[in-house]
């Protein structure tokens, strides 16, 4: 039976078990006709569904990226939603973030994005959230539990669909800085992701000159992966920018809710840096103000951010998160290594590539001056970018915790110090290093940084000897 078979064939609230695998740190994650299908679409808008409504809430929007499944999962997921009460505002094909706005700005209750992301085209899953917590860990794990055991509610919900595009774009060019900016040229990489729609509407109502590339929202990714984190995915935009004479480039993820950033020389700006450079803004306005970041990003931003007056908060990896760690704090910014960048200064407390891109430009704008210019500053270590391998699933968490525990007991007697709040971070002298299990991928991911090329290579190879113990290697020229 096909995706759209399985979709269109009727559905009752039943008690459903989803494969465990699925039902993942920060949403519902899977390979489509694998361990995801109609049916379990249709069970998460049961369950999901049934937990709002618990919760004291009634209303949903949907959205869903470009990828074939997606509107097929859609259609299943707001069937179940409607089975058991909810009144769905379907917001159909775009990025992540204009669904996390539709729910803010349309004061619902709740809200689920249907998308695989960044993760190969044969990948869907289901971002959920609502207007008052974030949806993540123990929370997804209820959900299972609410659909395994058939604890839905009951009634009878309705479904309209909706277009919020052109308000979404007109609230992204409200906090547009527009003087000189027609004497600007950027470059815009959508990367084939949902991103490019609203990029296409965006620009059009911006001054200055628009590059943009691959635009057209295309499921198969024929150009390059939709992941601006890794460099070699910044070819293309590297190359634009610096062919074309840009200002700056900006690249965004499969459902852009991440931003990758290239100055006008065609260098990468790490999204550490970047949120360095953002917190000097909002710490001129909201001096002492606590920015998050998490524990990847470079002990640079925590340390600029001490110096601009604010108060430097390490966190544990993870859009959810870090959102959530945000609001306990009532932080105005929020920053991760991957690209997510979450503004909660004059925006709504999510993450958000194309407001970040808004941003930026109003910093460059601003400042008068090339992108280039406005991190010389900043000391210039030397680091790894984050290098992701593929282990065994079964393993991955126990590898970090064995090697947690061996190192927690040299570092009584070795120079160097072990934080373990999320994976390790061993910290010497001169420098670190970070390995902790993914929360959506069969792998382990590492990073390091140092003062000195030789203090980096000692701090790799002291990573890579930990992991050779379990029968792996890590190839750190691989990105």
């Amino acid at each position: 039976m096909t995706l759209q078979e399985q979709a269109q064939t009727p559905h009752k609230p039943v008690p459903y078990k989803f494969s465990p695998d699925i039902l993942r740190e920060y949403d519902i994650r899977g390979r489509v006709d694998v361990d995801l299908r109609a049916e379990d679409a249709y069970a998460i808008g049961c369950a999901f569904g049934s937990y709002v409504k618990k919760d004291g809430g009634q209303t949903m929007c949907v959205g869903y990226d470009g990828r074939h499944s997606s509107p097929i999962f859609a259609q299943a997921l707001i069937q179940g939603l409607v089975d058991v009460g909810i009144d769905v505002e379907n917001i159909g094909l775009g990025p992540t973030p204009m669904l996390y706005f539709a729910v803010k700005d349309r004061l619902k209750d709740a809200g689920v994005m249907i998308t695989g992301s960044h993760n190969p085209p044969d990948y869907n899953g289901f971002k959920m959230t609502m207007q008052s917590k974030q949806i993540f860990g123990d929370i997804i794990q209820e959900i299972g539990k609410i659909a395994e055991t058939g604890d839905y509610t009951s009634g009878t919900g309705s479904s309209r669909e909706i277009d919020i595009k052109e308000t979404y774009v007109e609230r992204l060019l409200k906090d547009l800085t527009k003087a000189d900016l027609s004497s600007k040229k950027i470059a815009w990489d959508c990367g084939n992701g949902a991103a490019g729609e609203i990029i296409q509407m965006l620009t059009s109502k911006m001054p200055g000159e628009h590059i943009l590339m691959f635009e057209d929202i295309d499921a198969d990714f024929p150009n390059h992966h939709p992941d601006p984190t890794v460099d070699k995915n910044l070819i293309d935009i590297i190359d634009v920018v610096r062919t074309q004479n840009c200002d700056l480039g900006v690249a965004f993820d499969g459902d852009g809710d991440r931003v990758g950033v290239v100055d006008e020389k065609g260098q990468i700006l790490r999204s550490d840096l970047l949120t360095a450079l953002y917190a000097k803004e909002i710490l001129e306005s909201s001096p002492g103000a606590p920015i998050v970041a998490d524990v990847k990003c470079s002990q640079v931003l925590f340390d600029e951010i001490k110096r601009l007056g604010g108060t430097p908060v390490m966190w544990k990896t993870g859009h959810s998160l870090l959102k959530d760690k945000m609001a306990e704090l009532k932080s105005p910014l929020g920053g991760e290594l991957s690209g997510h960048i979450v503004f909660a200064d004059k925006w709504y407390g999510f993450d958000d590539g194309i407001y970040c891109a808004i941003r930026l430009i109003n910093e460059i704008v601003e400042n008068g001056a090339p992108l280039s210019t406005m991190t010389t500053h900043l000391p210039v270590l030397c680091n790894t970018p984050e290098i992701r391998f593929d282990v065994d699933e079964t393993q991955k968490f126990a590898i970090v915790e064995e090697i947690t525990a061996s190192l927690k007991q040299r570092a009584e007697t070795e120079e160097f110090e072990v934080m373990d709040m999320d994976g390790i971070r061993l910290s010497t002298k001169d420098g670190w290093w970070l390995l902790r299990a993914s929360n959506t991928q069969n792998a382990l991911a590492t990073r390091a940084e140092a003062r000195t090329p030789e203090a980096l290579e000692k701090l790799k190879e002291m990573v890579s000897n930990e992991i050779k113990k379990f029968g792996y290697t890590i190839d750190f020229d691989s990105e």
